[in-house]
């Protein structure tokens, strides 16, 4: 009798252990997917900084485009602006007027 005793108590022990490995194998197996899996932490970590850089890009965008909008309105409508790239970015002059070229010196 007591000796059924001491086997049930063994293979309840055993069966307890066995229960523990298969349910810390079950958690270290969910931990490793959360973590790494394809939609774990690390990939919402790198979708994340990738959708952050996108939305600066666009923003950056978003403003070239308005300045761009800007010189179009500009080069459309005011004479001007127009001479005045025409003076500074292909150094074009009025009839009679001299156009001076400042070297410097290196020192």
């Amino acid at each position: 009798m007591r000796n059924k005793k001491k086997l049930k108590q063994s293979f309840n022990k055993l069966q307890r252990q066995l229960i523990r490995g298969v349910l810390s194998i079950i958690g270290i197996s969910l931990i490793i997917i959360f973590i790494f899996g394809n939609h774990g932490v690390i990939e919402l970590y790198q979708l994340s900084k990738k959708r952050q850089q996108i939305q600066e890009e666009i923003a950056l965008l978003r403003q070239q485009k308005i300045d761009l909008e800007k010189e179009k309105t500009l080069l459309k409508n005011d004479k001007k602006h127009i001479e005045k790239l025409a003076r500074e970015k292909y150094r074009m002059a009025k009839p009679n007027e001299r156009i001076f070229k400042v070297i410097e010196k290196d020192r």
